[in-house]
């Protein structure tokens, strides 16, 4: 293969998980695994924190540099993430205010068979196991409900969003994405995204940087010494968050939701649902609750895991 057609293969795989990463529930590591990339991103990844690599940049031999660092297999991947994060980013948000049942359902669908499939994973359970995966469990509950509905907006917290969603990005099984959705910035940044929001974009840019060097090597040490362990908290913690998931965790959106496809513009549907609100009326009784259509995209999202695992085991089979 030439080397214009190998950059373009890993453009295309860097959009795969890009796109991935934009869904809460599907991990962008389980993409890299699946396209065979994963082992060069950690490869070179960790070549970015070794200070002998940087010297060489600083000497001036720019070509070892970008050898020693895989500089246009990165960039290649990267231009492909960047362009699909980009490209998707307005998708997530009209689907989010237009059609938050069905969207959250599908996201529901895609946590819940990724937990099964990581779960499945573990073989030989013991006691202590089952213990790590029961403190994961309560970790994810306990966040998720003690957490704010509402996070601030202000920049710093958006530089640490960004820190500590990267770090789960490049984790096979764990979404980034999902991260976001209980630090309660997942529609924040998406927007963001989709309206091109130069300093929000800049400042959680800097932050999945910042997180990926400094996280990196230690997230990779701890799943070198305690793998196991690690995993069973994370599935767990992932099972627990899902009360953050739910499609009808949010009565307010869905009702302003059905509004917006009822034709009204943005404001006077929000002033609809405050009418609604202020005249005590339960959310749930005057508002189409979309049970079908949920049931249906969260089977999607089932069907979509199910999909990836099996091309997964597939590739790594032949």
């Amino acid at each position: 293969m030439s080397n214009i057609k190998k950059n373009i293969v890993t453009g295309l795989k860097g959009y795969a998980m890009g796109a991935a990463n934009v869904i809460p529930g599907v991990s962008g590591g389980t993409i890299a695994l699946l396209t065979g990339i994963f082992s060069e991103i950690i490869e070179s990844l960790n070549s970015l924190m070794d200070l002998s690599v940087w010297k060489l940049l600083i000497k001036g031999r720019f070509k070892e540099f970008w050898t020693r660092t895989h500089g246009t297999f990165l960039f290649s991947l990267m231009v492909g993430v960047l362009l699909s994060i980009f490209s998707l980013a307005n998708l997530m948000v009209y689907c989010m205010s237009h059609y938050p049942v069905q969207t959250w359902a599908f996201f529901f669908g895609l946590i819940i068979a990724s937990a099964v499939y990581m779960i499945a994973d573990i073989k030989g359970w013991k006691f202590l196991d089952c213990l790590f995966f029961a403190v994961g469990i309560a970790l994810g509950v306990v966040i998720c409900t003690l957490s704010p509905t509402t996070t601030p907006d202000d920049l710093w917290f958006i530089l640490i969003c960004g820190a500590i969603a990267v770090c789960t990005m490049i984790l096979p099984g764990i979404s980034g994405s999902f991260i976001l959705v209980i630090l309660g910035k997942y529609d924040y940044i998406m927007q963001a995204l989709g309206e091109l929001n130069i300093p929000v974009i800049i400042v959680f840019g800097i932050g999945c940087v910042v997180g990926i060097l400094a996280f990196s090597k230690f997230l990779h040490w701890l799943l070198g010494r305690f793998e196991r362990q690690t995993m069973l908290v994370l599935i767990g913690f992932i099972l627990g968050a899902l009360v953050k998931v739910w499609p009808w965790n949010d009565m307010t959106a869905v009702a302003k939701a059905q509004f917006l496809r009822n034709g009204m513009d943005v404001a006077s549907a929000q002033s609809a649902v405050d009418a609604l609100l202020e005249t005590g009326v339960n959310l749930k009784s005057v508002i189409d609750l979309q049970t079908e259509g949920a049931i249906l995209w969260a089977i999607i999202g089932l069907v979509v895991v199910a999909a990836i695992e099996y091309f997964s085991k597939k590739s790594q089979a032949a």
